[in-house]
């Protein structure tokens, strides 16, 4: 039978790595180095490509750090290309209960790189095809957890990054977002509004989002690219910024680093410098690859800090430097060949100069630009925008914790319409329980009971924050969508329920459940004496028991509430 090759590579070398033969294409000294059971490191520097085949036996999902559906795919599938400004180069082809049939990796250095990987039809395997110049890459076929072998990956990266600065524990902590409460439509007094309420709630970091730089509300980004305040909302800066911070919060700036819009002066001044223009948005992007358009840039964002006070920056859209189709030549003037590496320049020469005012700097960057290669210029990660879409919230953050190594993982921000039920307020943020919760909502309009579900939950965010946010994550079926997540340290486990499935009981430690399902019905697998306390969505206490576990048993926990097991 003849079995359709549309990624052959020509003539190639193999090199076996357990069960599966590795052909490499273009490789001169190629070496397999073993880093456990199962789990292999390839060295070769001369390769282009690199191919292997494994059996679709008992495989139930392929996962990405991109999020989005977890279908299986066929082999004629585009390929995930991964770049410093844009994805991370790991994937993994998942099997039965959650374990890694196959996770590959690339090193970091390897610059820009591609998978493809799909089901052969005529024979039932899964083809992995990794390009690139030069390859190094780690191949794990040890059938472990597939969160142990994405997160060993991460751990390779941090590894090969040598020191990063540290990641300020107000990195982590519940932030409230101007963009879905306010968009444009913001001002130095609204925003110091909003900052009151939501540090009385549980946040310690504001984001003044778009708007703040432009008197338009129109949502483009013509006005993007001169980075000047809007004087008529925000006549002095410095002053509003000194406010906030006087509240107890930190505050961010929000940036769209690289447009710049027609209606602003620097649009002019960087013609014939420019990557492409963008109709949609009424903007162009610059070619980081011009000193004079990097100095420029670090300039406009270090007068955040520097001048006004800021402690850091939300750095949005790194990801549309990168060019579709390929980097066009490089102009006249410019002194790197390659947008990434332009990109590289500004943003660690931008972290440079910030951090002389702000050595706890704090800077956030955004899904899909999770490449390893930017961990020493941002200590947050936010989930690309998904407004009013809980699973994929918790999809996303729970990805990004899988793949982001030492960088906080933060929700994209929450919100919810007027009417929503307290209940339901706490499922959002249940949702996002295993990263930072980002709130985008008018808090002056929230009800009583919104404000206490609220309250309630950033509590619980803060106060198990360790184990949260710092512990062991073990999310459980990827292909449909992490319905439970377990997170655990030596002491605490920390499970969240979202769909009815039963919750093993540690033998040792508290146990905490959050219910974010409708069916109150919570069956608990363990063994021993344990004190149940039940709280509903806002923290009210709503019955305690002694408990005598022996197989399964059921609590009932009202939705968006909260079981508590602690041993006798």
């Amino acid at each position: 039978m003849q079995v359709w090759e549309p990624y052959a590579l020509g003539e190639t070398t193999s090199l076996r790595a357990g069960a599966a033969e590795v052909a490499l294409a273009g490789a001169g000294e190629a070496r397999l180095t073993p880093l456990a059971d199962g789990v292999w490191l390839i060295d070769a520097p001369g390769a282009v490509a690199a191919q292997w085949r494994v059996p679709c036996v008992g495989v139930t999902a392929f996962w990405t750090p991109a999020g989005g559906a977890r279908w299986v795919p066929p082999i004629w599938s585009a390929p995930l290309v991964s770049r410093l400004s844009a994805g991370a180069p790991v994937v993994s082809l998942v099997g039965t209960a959650g374990v890694s049939v196959c996770t590959a990796a690339a090193d970091e250095p390897a610059g820009q790189v591609s998978f493809t990987g799909g089901v052969v039809e005529e024979t039932g395997e899964f083809v992995f095809t990794l390009r690139g110049e030069g390859l190094r890459f780690r191949l794990d076929l040890s059938r472990r957890p597939f969160p142990v072998a994405v997160q060993e990956v991460a751990d390779w990266w941090r590894e090969l990054a040598g020191e990063l600065p540290p990641v300020p524990v107000s990195a982590r902590l519940p932030v409230y977002s101007t963009w879905y409460s306010m968009h444009q439509d913001v001002s130095a007094a609204a925003v110091e509004r909003q900052a009151r309420l939501a540090g009385d709630l549980g946040c310690a970091t504001v984001i003044l989002d778009d708007g703040w730089q432009t008197a338009d509300r129109a949502r483009g980004y013509a006005f993007c690219g001169d980075w000047e305040p809007n004087t008529g909302t925000f006549p002095d800066m410095s002053e509003h910024v000194a406010r906030v911070r006087e509240l107890g919060m930190s505050y961010l700036l929000w940036y769209a680093l690289p447009f710049v819009g027609k209606h602003n002066a620097a649009f002019e001044r960087f013609q014939g410098r420019f990557l492409r223009y963008l109709d949609h948005m009424d903007a162009a992007v610059l070619d980081p690859r011009h000193p004079e358009v990097r100095a420029f840039l670090i300039d406009r964002l270090a007068r955040a800090v520097e001048e006004w006070g800021m402690d850091g920056l939300k750095i949005d859209f790194v990801d549309r430097f990168a060019t579709p189709g390929g980097d066009p030549a490089p102009g006249e003037g410019a002194d790197c060949a390659e947008v990434d590496e332009g990109v590289r320049r500004l943003l660690h020469d931008l972290d440079v100069r910030l951090r002389r005012t702000a050595p706890g700097l704090l800077a956030e960057h955004r899904q899909p630009y999770s490449s390893p290669g930017l961990w020493p210029y941002a200590n947050m990660i936010r989930a690309t925008d998904c407004p009013l879409s809980p699973q994929e919230n918790r999809q996303r953050t729970v990805d990004l914790r899988l793949a982001a190594g030492p960088v906080a993982v933060h929700s994209d921000m929450i919100l919810w319409h007027p009417d929503e039920p307290a209940e339901q307020v706490a499922v959002h943020l249940i949702n996002a329980l295993f990263s930072v919760p980002q709130i985008s909502v008018d808090l002056a309009a929230q009800r009583p009971d919104q404000l206490a579900a609220i309250r309630f939950w950033l509590g619980i965010f803060r106060r198990h924050l360790g184990t949260l946010q710092l512990g062991a994550l073990r999310p459980e079926q990827p292909e449909h969508g992490y319905p439970l997540v377990r997170a655990y340290d030596g002491q605490t486990t920390i499970v969240a329920r979202y769909s009815p499935l039963h919750v093993e009981v540690p033998a040792t430690g508290d146990l905490l459940v959050a219910n974010a399902d409708a069916d109150p019905r919570v069956v608990l697998h363990g063994a021993g004496a344990v004190r149940a306390e039940v709280r509903d969505c806002g923290g009210a206490l709503t019955g305690t028991a002694e408990l005598r576990l022996d197989g399964a048993r059921v609590v009932d926990v009202p939705m968006g509430g909260l079981l508590t097991l602690r041993r006798v």
